[in-house]
């Protein structure tokens, strides 16, 4: 029986978890900028700009996995080979 390390991921799963954890992070982002706009304290207003563009880059990551997840299932089926 194969363990969860070596199990193979769905790339359209994972893509899906990606994005919403990116979209999570980058309106946590935003809000921890503005508080940090609203306080006055420039550190937390970075700190909350650097996580908005991290959250951003994070959910780009996992569109484009579900993205190469639908071409390869699109090319398996093209070719008559098994769908992930």
């Amino acid at each position: 029986m194969k363990d969860e390390t070596t199990k193979k991921k769905d790339l359209g799963t994972q893509g899906q978890k990606d994005a919403l954890k990116g979209k999570v992070n980058q309106a946590a982002g935003k809000v921890q900028k503005k508080v940090g706009q609203v306080v006055g304290d420039p550190a937390t207003e970075a700190r909350g700009k650097a996580r908005e563009v991290a959250g951003k880059a994070r959910s780009k990551v996992g569109d484009l996995e579900q993205k190469s997840n639908r071409k390869l299932k699109s090319d398996r089926k093209l070719k008559g080979g098994e769908t992930l």
